[in-house]
């Protein structure tokens, strides 16, 4: 295919690794994040998937499969903290600050452009165009939306009917400093650990430090703790101290003292006492929103869907990277192996369509025990 003037939306993981491929066939790409400070120290640690690795080989970046934490064993608490249950299941939990920073370092700073916000996407026969929020425009061969559960793009290509389901319950998250995790959570380290009740579902492990700090003592503790929230209550919720409402979650310093304080001693009353002062050591607790959504097709003329924009798959899959992932090594084949941009879109929706439903569709079932 000759070259084409590419132009994303989303400046994420998923953007960053249909970037990397295109640049690398001689492709005119460049990216739109509309965060003003980037994404760096927004993750914490992800599990390694086919996907992930046959892409991070694809762009010679194999040693970030490398950089991470190890859990010895999945382990799974009663309601006194003992471990009922242990499953030898070692498994590396590889660092998303540093996958995201080395791929960001695959895209030249002229070409990944902060702080521009799209307000919508056109097309005819010949070309796609963005619309920014300060009036201008720009044409390019192919838009492609990375740009989340909130897409914009999505509309371009599924119309106007573009919302997220809620699932009805969220995931309350910290990420605390090892060294500032209580002796009654020493029990979490090394291990993969799994806490559950009626209706709600808590699990943490160990992280990379922000930089990929591997060495005892700067890594960070992630956990998780999954509770039913009322359709009525979530706006109430995801309202910031400041009175702001936010459609999807609240970020770390986001939560209010009142709510976070509520948190934690719901902690102390349900959870086990290494989960609950594991949460009672979060500093600024952060809570998302669960949602579903699936896109009846992922491309349309020359727009195309890429990761959460196009199917949104519940976190207790861990596949949402390595989802990412396959959808742009897939994009990228096509584009090179069809001469026409619709043809190779049309390929590309045929081939990971039914891999996006898929996901999904499992991940809704691991989310049942919640609903």
């Amino acid at each position: 295919m000759k070259t084409l003037r590419v132009r994303i939306v989303g400046g994420s993981v998923g953007g960053l690794f249909v970037a990397a491929l295109l640049r690398q066939e001689g492709h005119d790409v460049r990216l739109y994040e509309r965060s003003s400070g980037g994404l760096a120290g927004r993750g914490a640690g992800l599990v390694g998937q086919r996907d992930l690795f046959a892409l991070l080989r694809a762009v010679g970046c194999e040693h970030v499969a490398h950089v991470g934490v190890v859990a010895h064993e999945r382990i799974f608490l009663d309601r006194t903290g003992e471990i009922r249950h242990r499953q030898a299941t070692p498994q590396l939990q590889i660092s998303w600050d540093h996958l995201y920073a080395t791929m960001r370092g695959k895209v030249p700073d002229d070409a990944y452009v902060l702080g521009r916000t799209v307000l919508g996407v056109e097309q005819d026969a010949a070309s796609a165009s963005l619309r920014f929020d300060d009036g201008s425009r720009e044409e390019a061969d192919l838009v492609i939306g990375a740009d989340g559960l909130g897409s914009i793009v999505r509309c371009a290509v599924a119309g106007r009917h573009a919302a997220n389901d809620y699932a009805g319950y969220v995931a309350w998250r910290g990420l605390v400093p090892e060294r500032d995790l209580p002796a009654e959570a020493a029990i979490l380290l090394e291990r993969f650990a799994f806490y559950d009740m009626p209706q709600s579902h808590t699990l943490g492990y160990l992280v990379t430090g922000p930089a990929a700090e591997t060495a005892v003592g700067e890594r960070r503790y992630n956990w998780v703790w999954y509770r039913r929230v009322a359709a009525a209550e979530l706006p109430a919720l995801l309202t910031d101290p400041k009175g702001r409402h936010h459609p999807y979650s609240l970020a770390p310093g986001q939560v209010s003292k009142t709510l976070a304080a509520r948190l934690r001693q719901d902690a102390a009353d349900q959870l086990p006492p290494p989960f609950a002062a594991a949460i009672a050591a979060e500093p600024r607790p952060f809570v998302q929103a669960i949602f579903d959504y699936e896109v009846p097709a992922m491309t349309r003329g020359r727009v195309a869907l890429l990761g959460d924009a196009a199917f949104v798959v519940r976190p207790h899959t861990a596949m949402g990277v390595a989802k990412a992932a396959g959808d742009a090594m897939a994009l990228a084949r096509h584009l090179s192996a069809h001469r026409e941009v619709e043809t190779a879109l049309q390929a590309y929706n045929e081939e990971r369509h039914p891999a996006g439903a898929a996901i999904a569709a499992y991940g809704r079932r691991l989310g049942a025990m919640l609903e």
